[in-house]
């Protein structure tokens, strides 16, 4: 399977498929390429996906280095090691952070962003969500029981299928004897968590701005816990040339494959 290796010697998982501008794949903060297992078909690209350090296929790393500054040099290193000098990203959550992040850094990097559920405020509520899940085990001890699991109790996402959720957990969970267990380092929860400093969070609007001039695609879930209305609408206000999308029955994050998000990312694909 493919690697790269980062500059500190760590060893990365990536996948490309397809062709056409070049869209390099950003997951969320404890998942992994597989996040993107549903568009991925339907997207005019060449689909870069990776895996961040201490994540999916990739090496587990000093959770030092879990940060969103190593991530983008990460990224930056993998479109060197592919041969390319700009890419578009594709950016869910924390990787739609990372993407704001090489705006305001690497700006010439770039050819486009589009954010999936993500934007420069984050909702507290849906920060503590994360918190009581990161670094920890499930409580399902089968595939089968996380799926059920959550059809029952994901009241935010709504019309999703069995299979869907099954695709879900075998990307997040490895089924062993004991139980499933999350497919990163559980260390991640001390990088993000425990070890941050106490101090207010950062203005993050400044990188929203850095966005200027890129081509723009902005996705949320109605029903998302981490991007609130309110922000989703002072970027659409930001950004009126943004190709915008509202996902209905969803929570954070949409799958994308979902046919709003799904429109709004091959008309962004089209302008690249």
């Amino acid at each position: 399977m493919p690697h790269f290796t980062a500059a500190d010697g760590t060893r990365l998982f990536y996948t490309e498929n397809g062709e056409g501008p070049a869209v390099l794949a950003l997951a969320g903060l404890t998942r992994n390429s597989g996040d993107f297992d549903h568009v991925a078909p339907y997207l005019p690209c060449r689909l870069i996906r990776m895996d961040y350090r201490g994540r999916g296929q990739s090496d587990w790393a000093d959770p030092a280095t879990y940060t969103i500054p190593q991530e983008g040099a990460d990224a930056l290193a993998l479109l060197d090691h592919l041969g390319l000098d700009k890419a578009a990203i594709l950016g869910t959550s924390r990787g739609g952070l990372i993407a704001m992040m090489l705006a305001a850094t690497h700006k010439d990097r770039l050819t486009g962003v589009a954010l999936n559920d993500i934007g420069p405020e984050i909702d507290p509520k849906g920060l503590k969500v994360i918190e009581n899940y990161i670094g920890r085990n499930p409580a399902q001890k089968t595939y089968e029981e996380a799926a059920l699991f959550r059809a029952r109790n994901w009241v935010h996402f709504r019309g999703v299928g069995h299979d869907r959720w099954l695709h879900e957990v075998r990307n997040h969970y490895e089924e062993t004897p004991e139980g499933l267990v999350i497919r990163y380092d559980p260390k991640l929860r001390e990088a993000v968590f425990e070890n941050a400093q106490v101090q207010p969070a950062p203005d993050l609007w400044p990188l929203f701005e850095a966005l200027h001039g890129l081509p723009l695609c902005l996705i949320r879930g109605e029903n998302s816990d981490l991007l609130t209305e309110a922000t989703w609408d002072r970027m659409r206000n930001l950004r009126h040339d943004a190709i915008a999308a509202e996902v209905p029955d969803r929570g954070h994050v949409p799958f994308l494959d979902e046919p709003q998000a799904l429109h709004a990312l091959q008309s962004w694909i089209d302008i690249l």
